[in-house]
């Protein structure tokens, strides 16, 4: 099937997506893309397929797929999660598993007799495929007799920038986003007190959220390196939860407490505070899902917002899980699906490579390091400091926040068509940056002569390592 015969449906569910397969380093035209096949790299017999572009390919297709080449001769090592071949699910099996509340009674159920429905989703930093449960909700949502103009959705992005009409369409569904009311959540304003967590966080949360009749959440099951995943009470706190109110918790209890970190969820005290606000902020249901490497649903949880998650995470330990490669002489980590905090894949680096091996970071994605960030925009300009003294601070052992560096004495380059300057100035001093996949190639050759080991992990911002759930 050609691309001009592709639907947009098609598109959206990621169906029948892609049917050649271009080459990494091939110039990415703004939106529209324009994707231009290349031959392979001289001499090369071995290639990975990666995904990149999360949410932002042709069309508003949620990736692209592109190859890299290696040398034959390399040693090489594709480190895929336990899950990477778990089924998609159909839309059948989509109402099935939404329609089966943990805790809760059903939607249908709690929909009776209210008027308006306020629903929360996360932004394209955080890449749930809440396009794919959409269409189920709100069939149910009309079945139970709730109008189309009494629907509210609602950004739930915490102190992330706002989003537009076309990303909001890109996360729900084009169609969806026209059809309903959609808003921003203000992390300045608008907020209304609930109470006080047990940790003495002040809880301030998004008050239309709070005024709606039936109040549901749609999130994603992934890895978070402090609240231990991503999902559950997180569409809360931070997600519509005032700045004063995030930066307590992300700050107060995380750098007082030792229980944080990933994949740490029954007595880690960030996500134990989190858990509290969502309780005060009286959430009737909660979509949660957990998708693969191509940002499609592989199962859902739904019910209450703490105990579908809870459900959720059990699954997902076993499911993201992934080998560690060890004293690999490069490491290739690949920042989808989440390029715009590429540190979370950088980690992999760390975690692989030997001392004085390298490291190779994939950042492909418009935005790149997406800079919009306002609790660490202000936590960096603490002290009085200036962009010239944060710039200034980078050190040789630090890969600063596009990747956090190794602590190991480790070369690093990094593969992207995006960075911009004040991008690259957050990465430490002595990073090789290439636009070129042959040119990553060329440098690799010189730093590393005769045959590496090489560790590949394709989509690194969704992989973590095995590790036991704490509870």
């Amino acid at each position: 099937m050609a691309n001009s015969e592709i639907s947009r449906r098609d598109i959206l569910m990621g169906a029948r997506y892609m049917a050649a397969t271009p080459l990494i380093g091939t110039a990415m035209a703004h939106p529209p893309f324009q994707v231009k096949a290349v031959s392979k790299l001289k001499g090369a017999a071995k290639s990975v397929i990666i995904p990149t572009h999360e949410f932002a390919g042709p069309n508003g297709a949620p990736w692209i797929e592109e190859r890299i080449d290696f040398p034959a001769s390399w040693d090489l090592h594709v480190m895929d999660m336990a899950g990477h071949n778990l089924p998609v699910l159909t839309p059948q099996q989509i109402a099935e598993q939404s329609s089966q509340p943990i805790g809760s009674k059903s939607l249908r159920e709690l929909a009776e007799g209210k008027k308006t429905v306020a629903i929360s989703f996360d932004d394209l930093t955080r890449t749930t495929p809440a396009y794919a449960v959409t269409p189920w909700l709100m069939s149910e949502l009309a079945k139970a007799g709730i109008k189309d103009e009494n629907v509210l959705f609602i950004g739930s992005f915490g102190t992330h920038r706002a989003m537009t009409q076309e990303e909001v369409g890109r996360k729900l569904g084009p169609d969806v986003a026209r059809k309903y009311a959609w808003l921003n959540h203000d992390v300045f304003d608008n907020v209304k007190e609930v109470g006080t967590t047990t940790r003495g966080n002040k809880i301030l949360l998004n008050q239309t959220f709070l005024g709606a009749d039936l109040k549901i959440c749609i999130s994603g099951v992934k890895v978070h390196q402090d609240a231990g995943y991503g999902g559950g009470a997180k569409a809360i706190l931070p997600g519509l939860a005032a700045l004063p109110t995030v930066e307590y918790n992300h700050t107060q209890i995380l750098t007082k407490v030792r229980t944080t970190g990933p994949v740490k969820i029954f007595k880690n005290d960030m996500r134990l505070d989190m858990i509290e606000a969502a309780r005060m902020a009286n959430v009737d249901y909660t979509i949660q899902i957990l998708y693969n490497d191509r940002l499609r649903p592989t199962r859902i949880w739904a019910g209450d917002i703490v105990e579908s998650h809870h459900a959720g995470v059990r699954v997902a330990a076993k499911t993201y899980c992934t080998p560690t490669f060890k004293d690999a002489d490069i490491v290739v980590a690949n920042a989808y699906p989440q390029n715009a905090q590429a540190f979370h894949g950088g980690l992999w680096i760390n975690y692989s490579v030997r001392d004085g091996g390298t490291g190779v970071m994939i950042v492909q994605h418009p935005l790149g390091l997406d800079p919009v960030h306002y609790l660490n925009n202000r936590l960096a300009g603490r002290g009085g400091a200036t962009q010239f003294d944060l710039t200034a601070r980078r050190v040789s052992g630090g890969a600063g926040r596009g990747g956090r560096g190794p602590a190991k004495q480790v070369n690093m380059i990094v593969y992207s068509q995006y960075l911009t300057r004040n991008m690259r100035n957050s990465y430490r001093t002595g990073t090789f940056f290439y636009d070129k996949w042959e040119d990553v190639i060329a440098k690799l050759k010189e730093l590393h002569p005769g045959d590496p080991k090489v560790a590949v992990y394709p989509y690194a911002g969704m992989q973590h390592q095995e590790i036991e759930l704490d509870g």
